[in-house]
């Protein structure tokens, strides 16, 4: 992996999520049925690719470090503005997704993601406490924004 991008993720959703997109198509074309074929057609086309797309906007949600920058999503957060990152096993993430987590708190969370790193904000001027990251590689994020943090500090 090149050093300018240490880490890059993509929250793609689960396969079992595009059989139920074509099952929502399916649905449709048999709610248009009666209408005739041209309807049913339709139904079928129209419904699927509408609910393959919901499905696609979805699953694009991508976590990076990049140029001095956590990108997580539309967020865009200086490294120095960031403090440690800790790594979240399953049965932590539910908790800092839930009952645990702050409202002020940045989170992109997908619950099909087990695993998670949280990420503490320094920045006094922001009242965001700390960012939350659904991660499929946990440990590499933290490696990566710790290792960069410390560079950027040591610069």
């Amino acid at each position: 992996m090149p050093a300018s991008q240490p880490y890059d993720e993509r929250l793609t959703v689960p396969r079992s999520w595009w059989f139920m997109a074509i099952g929502i198509g399916v649905f449709l074309a048999l709610a248009f049925f009666p209408f005739g074929l041209l309807a049913m057609l339709g139904g079928l086309v129209v419904g699927g690719a509408l609910a393959m797309m919901t499905v696609s906007s979805y699953g694009s949600a991508r976590i990076r470090v990049v140029a001095g920058s956590l990108v997580a999503g539309k967020a865009r957060i200086p490294l120095e503005a960031l403090g440690d990152a800790l790594v979240l096993g399953p049965a932590e993430a539910v908790a800092w997704r839930s009952y645990k987590a702050d409202p002020r708190a940045f989170m992109l969370l997908r619950s099909y993601v087990p695993t998670a790193v949280k990420v503490e904000v320094t920045d006094p001027a922001d009242p965001t406490p700390y960012v939350y990251l659904s991660t499929r590689s946990p440990k590499r994020l933290a490696e990566a924004l710790n290792a960069l943090r410390t560079a950027g500090r040591a610069a």
